[in-house]
């Protein structure tokens, strides 16, 4: 197990390496995320990049991806699952265009996560509009 903070910190990156490219963008909106969320109070910021780090190993492992998810699942109280796939859709929104990748993972957490399809959707519209460009 993980702690709650550790498993929304891989959901991000999850998102992020879903489709190869972890942008600036994306970092920039993790470590924002990390920084002023509620839920991260208790947090030790400079833990961020070894956090990412583990979560970017475990992907390298045969069936990461899924140990990850399970792993996230089980670490994760029943009330901050909907934040975790909300802190997923920034991170999917936040460099201005989300990849088949992306979305096909965020239905993957959607389902591993037990999160209904309209809340999913509201949460995906509000992720877009934060994120709706000039």
């Amino acid at each position: 197990m993980i702690s709650p903070q550790v498993a929304l910190i891989y959901v991000m990156v999850l998102v992020s390496a879903s489709d190869s490219d972890m942008t600036d963008a994306e970092f920039k909106t993790i470590g924002d995320i990390v920084t002023h969320l509620p839920v991260f109070t208790e947090f030790e910021v400079d833990n961020l990049p070894s956090v990412a780090s583990s979560c970017a190993d475990m992907l390298q492992e045969d069936n990461g991806l899924d140990a990850a998810l399970d792993l996230v699942h089980k670490s994760l109280p029943e009330k901050l699952r909907e934040t975790a796939y909300a802190v997923a859709c920034d991170v999917a929104a936040s460099d201005g265009k989300a990849s088949q990748e992306e979305l096909r993972l965020l239905e993957m957490l959607r389902h591993k996560l037990h999160v209904d399809r309209l809340v999913a959707a509201a949460i995906e519209r509000g992720a877009r509009a934060r994120y709706m460009p000039v």
